[in-house]
């Protein structure tokens, strides 16, 4: 079974994160071994579409940081990689390739500080879910906080289904953040 990495980030003032972690899997497909290109990208929307994360769009990664208030989203890297940046301008590095899988909680900023030239993802959102654009502005918050507040829990996790990754990583967090 894959064991997803895990990025903790707290609120910076300008990006409320979330309690829950970034997860990134590594090697969901391996390049080489499994279809590139279009073919792993049919791969991931197949993929997260069978655990409850209909595809919603191909393209790139926005070089400014930015989270959504109003859902969780998966990325699937089908082509090329690319340096993310976590959590806000202070947040962690992590470079990401062909075959890996980040899923960010609702909150978590994110930006991509540099792509190879082929770089492609699929993104995906828990069905239902209806993403937006958050730039860290003041003006943005309480409201973004508010409707983090509202987004629940994914039944299942993008990648490993009812199994695993997030059901039981934010689960914990979640009760944590309950039991203080």
């Amino acid at each position: 079974m894959l064991v997803p990495e895990a990025f903790q980030f707290r609120d910076t003032g300008r990006f409320p994160n979330s309690r829950y972690p970034a997860l990134v899997y590594r090697g969901v497909v391996a390049p080489g071994i499994a279809p590139a290109g279009v073919a792993l990208a049919r791969h991931f929307e197949q993929l997260f579409a069978e655990q409850g994360w209909p595809p919603a769009w191909r393209d790139g990664l926005y070089t400014s940081h930015h989270y959504h208030s109003t859902a969780h989203e998966v990325l699937g890297v089908y082509q090329g990689s690319v340096q993310a940046r976590l959590g806000g301008e202070a947040g962690q590095l992590v470079t990401l390739q062909a075959g890996d899988v980040l899923v960010l909680p609702a909150g978590v900023a994110h930006c991509n500080e540099g792509q190879s030239q082929d770089f492609r993802v699929v993104g995906a959102y828990p069905a239902g879910s209806d993403f937006d654009m958050q730039y860290g502005r003041p003006s943005e918050r309480p409201g973004a906080d508010q409707r983090i507040a509202r987004v629940a829990l994914p039944s299942s996790d993008p990648v490993l289904g009812k199994r695993g990754g997030l059901v039981e990583l934010w689960a914990s967090a979640q009760l944590t953040a309950a039991t203080g």
